[in-house]
């Protein structure tokens, strides 16, 4: 390997272990921001509007030279569809799941990601798949376990234990006797169908993000783009439900809202763009491997953050 090859993929791994790093924080914010109310359309809105005006300068700075010469229609559909499902609809389930489950877990569903990355690239023949290969059998083997980390994560933190007295005990007794039993939180149970909808709709999008590199190879202005048409779709899907535009907008004060605004699209562009870039590099895949760092590392900031973490909560997370 020369040496450019090296820093190339030196950078690329420091890159996306930071990302994670970032993703971890952004999700710990997000679950405190829904636990106070922050309402998410305008929260959504106001952040990718503000990551297309910090990425437009940077875009046509560094990318216009290789910008396609004219917008095709079926690039326009491409870019459509990634607006779409990864900004009004991923973020919209990422963060109705964060609020009624945890930071921990909604950092631990995209460790489904790999798995679905990889069938969806391996039906779409972005990826070769050789059953004779101990690679490829590993990643299969691999992509079963998430799924099964994923399901047992979901069965096991949606139960919670009960403890009720008895209606009939002797007179002469302290106490009570008391029996113990465990029930599912349903609240829990629907925001993990949310995590786990959103993490579906975040693998296609990998693959359709990477198709469309193809035929654009801009990751920032990509991310500019898709930022920008999924302000609009958003604003149109509220208009759609509540047939006005505007009406959560007083629940939080103008001002926080674009603070946190400006720093998750800050956050938001800076990732995005960065895993474009290494999509186009080294594929779909690579980028979504590193998905279960950020679980980690959003478990340990919550454990410093006095958030309590159960010894069955981490040997889930380790599957």
């Amino acid at each position: 390997m020369s040496r450019p090859e090296f820093i190339e993929d030196a950078t690329i791994i420091g890159g996306l272990i930071g990302v994670q790093f970032i993703y971890a924080g952004n999700s710990i914010l997000n679950k405190y921001l829904m636990s106070e109310g922050l309402p998410q359309s305008p929260y959504i809105i106001s952040l990718n509007f503000i990551t297309f005006l910090i990425l437009s300068p940077l875009a046509f700075f560094f990318e216009r030279k290789a910008w396609p010469k004219r917008l095709s229609p079926k690039l326009s559909v491409q870019l459509v569809l990634i607006s779409f499902s990864g900004v009004t609809l991923f973020q919209s389930l990422m963060l109705k799941g964060i609020n009624l489950t945890s930071a921990s877990m909604a950092t631990a569903m995209p460790n489904l990601a790999p798995g679905l990355v990889f069938l969806i690239a391996w039906a779409f023949r972005l990826e070769k798949v050789n059953l004779r290969c101990t690679y490829s059998r590993v990643k299969i083997v691999g992509t079963f376990l998430c799924v099964v980390g994923a399901i047992t994560m979901t069965i096991m933190q949606s139960t919670k234990r009960k403890t009720v007295a008895k209606d009939i005990f002797p007179h002469d007794a302290l106490s009570p006797p008391t029996e113990h039993f465990y029930i599912f939180d349903w609240d829990h149970i629907i925001g993990c169908l949310y995590l786990i909808a959103a993490v579906i709709v975040l693998s296609s999008n990998v693959i359709l993000q990477a198709i469309t590199l193809r035929d654009m190879p801009t990751p920032i202005s990509l991310c500019a783009l898709t930022s920008l048409i999924g302000v609009m779709l958003t604003l149109m899907v509220e208009f759609i439900q509540d047939q006005e535009i505007g009406k959560e907008w007083q629940v939080w004060c103008l001002k926080q809202l674009m603070c946190y605004a400006l720093l998750a699209g800050t956050v938001s562009g800076f990732c995005v763009s960065f895993n474009g870039y290494a999509m186009r590099k080294r594929g779909p895949v690579l980028v979504s491997m590193f998905n279960p760092i950020g679980t980690v590392i959003t478990v340990v900031i919550s454990r410093f953050l006095g958030h309590s973490i159960a010894i069955g909560s981490a040997l889930q997370v380790c599957l």
